[in-house]
């Protein structure tokens, strides 16, 4: 399945990042030379999206500005100025702006190295995975070995064939790696307004149709000034390999 359409979710005030976000959008935050938002970018245009809404809130201008020099993809901007959406909220509202049918929602703060050269990267086999037929979301999962910057939190149990459902605390466990692929029709019915994304993953788990792919390679999360530099330490150390 080729993807061309995307979500990045990028409307968040970025608190525990201060005081590096008292002048700047976490997303354009630099690891090892990049935003943030970059990397998210740099793996949709990878498997192939074309076309990208980016919710912006908190430092607007800069984003707008930012995303405006990217001539490669096509971005469309969802203004949440007004008001932020949450999660599921802000999906909701960019998702109007793209056409309907399969696309990736990413989180801007939220990337990954390592990945193995010539092999399929980690979006190309979420979109070879995803079976619209029995799964309402497909999402990249990682254990919390694979993780840089990770506070520890497990979030799903997977089985043999990659159901998820919350984890009990029994078992390894698994982490959501900021990735999912869905149709958004899913959401023909959502709430007007904020709502958090979460009412629709439990939906889904209790539905049999929430499942989740193991990502290849290192997942890395910079929430806060100290944890920027492990995670150029990790850039570096894992890279693309290969």
């Amino acid at each position: 399945m080729v993807v061309e359409n995307a979500m990045v979710l990028a409307a968040g005030l970025g608190t525990r990042m201060r005081p590096i976000t008292d002048r700047m959008p976490k997303p354009l935050v630099p690891i090892a030379g990049k935003p943030l938002i970059d990397y998210a970018l740099d793996h949709l245009r990878e498997v192939g999206c074309r076309q990208v809404a980016v919710n912006v809130h908190y430092f607007a201008e800069q984003m707008e500005a930012h995303l405006s020099a990217i001539d490669d993809l096509d971005i469309v901007i969802s203004d949440e100025r007004s008001e932020l959406l949450n999660s599921g909220g802000g999906l909701v509202k960019g998702l109007k702006l793209l056409p309907v049918g399969p696309t990736f929602v990413m989180n801007a703060d939220l990337f990954w190295v390592g990945e193995a050269r010539g092999e399929p990267s980690n979006l190309a086999r979420l979109a070879s995975f995803y079976d619209p037929a029995t799964m309402d979301m497909a999402m990249l999962v990682v254990r919390n070995e694979d993780t840089t910057g990770h506070n520890g939190k497990i979030d799903f149990s997977m089985d043999v064939d990659g159901r998820l459902r919350r984890y009990d605390g029994s078992g390894e466990g698994v982490i959501y790696a900021g990735a999912i692929l869905l149709d958004s029709g899913l959401f023909a019915d959502a709430p007007e307004g904020a709502f958090n994304l979460n009412i629709y993953f439990d939906r889904a788990i209790a539905a049999g149709r929430l499942y989740g792919l193991m990502l290849e390679g290192h997942w890395i999360t910079a929430g806060t000034p100290d944890a920027i530099g492990p995670a150029e330490n990790a850039v570096r150390r894992f890279g693309r390999s290969g």
